[in-house]
């Protein structure tokens, strides 16, 4: 059984017997995307862990898209019955754009288990263990002989717009040059599948030798990285014309480690 974000209001903290549980079928998963309180929030979903495995993307409270204003969501691309719907429930809706992309890609929306999103957010819960990650929707039956804990919650990220999966990627550069400088660090990969946009690292003060590291959601699953394009910027024009490299960059794939 899939739960597509599970109602809240007259459900939420009743007995097993009137909401969806785990105890209802062999193997039950649940996609959380609209658990802020009902009250004050209108949240509609439920944000407690009720099944084998329970998804929070982007921490299942405000899904990256649904913060469009009002006019440009009720003409949505989808048509104005779509965009009239995801004005009113746009959070609630994203659990079943979720799962239908996920039945298009099948490697995509890795759950990383994870006491909280901050730590998720911060790195704590990467990479995905030995036995894997699970897939968030359609897929998630793969993972169910591997469930070992009474309620696992798994922390993922999505893109604001269909196609929503994305791919998390530990990224560390070690920069070499004369002395610091102001300014950003951006990192693009390239990939046997495909390669990504850039993504910011690190900006302020960029000091040689300093070790720099950051987890970036890309849009793509680049496969076995074959390159990695470094850049940096100060912009402004620096008349001592400094120069900064990478002495080193190493990534780290979630999935596969």
């Amino acid at each position: 059984l899939s739960g597509l974000d599970p109602a809240q209001p007259y459900f939420q903290g009743t007995p097993t017997e009137v909401r969806l549980d785990k105890s209802d079928a062999d193997f039950v998963d649940v996609i959380h995307t609209d658990s802020a309180p009902t009250i004050p929030n209108l949240g509609f979903g439920m944000s407690p862990a009720i099944g084998h495995l329970d998804f929070y993307p982007n921490g299942g409270v405000e899904m990256p898209g649904c913060e469009k204003n009002p006019v440009s969501q009720i003409v949505d691309i989808d048509g104005i019955w779509e965009g009239t719907r995801d004005f009113v429930a746009c959070n609630h809706l994203r659990s079943y754009k979720y799962y239908s992309d996920s039945i298009i890609y099948p490697d995509g929306f890795l759950g990383y288990s994870c006491a909280s999103y901050d730590l998720f957010q911060s790195g704590d819960c990467f990479p995905c263990p030995e036995e894997g990650c699970p897939n968030m929707g359609h897929y998630a039956d793969k993972f169910k002989d591997k469930v070992k804990n009474d309620f696992v919650k798994l922390y993922l990220n999505t893109a604001e717009a269909r196609d929503f999966p994305l791919w998390r990627y530990k990224v560390t550069v070690t920069l070499s040059g004369k002395k610091k400088v102001k300014g950003y660090v951006n990192v693009a990969l390239y990939g046997s599948d495909g390669n990504t946009k850039q993504y910011q690292i690190t900006k302020g003060t960029l000091k040689p030798d300093n070790t720099y590291t950051a987890y970036i959601d890309a849009e793509i699953n680049v496969g076995e990285v074959t390159k990695v394009k470094f850049l940096w910027n100060n912009n402004w024009i620096n008349p001592t014309l400094p120069k900064l490299g990478a002495a080193t960059i190493t990534v780290e794939a979630g999935e596969n480690r």
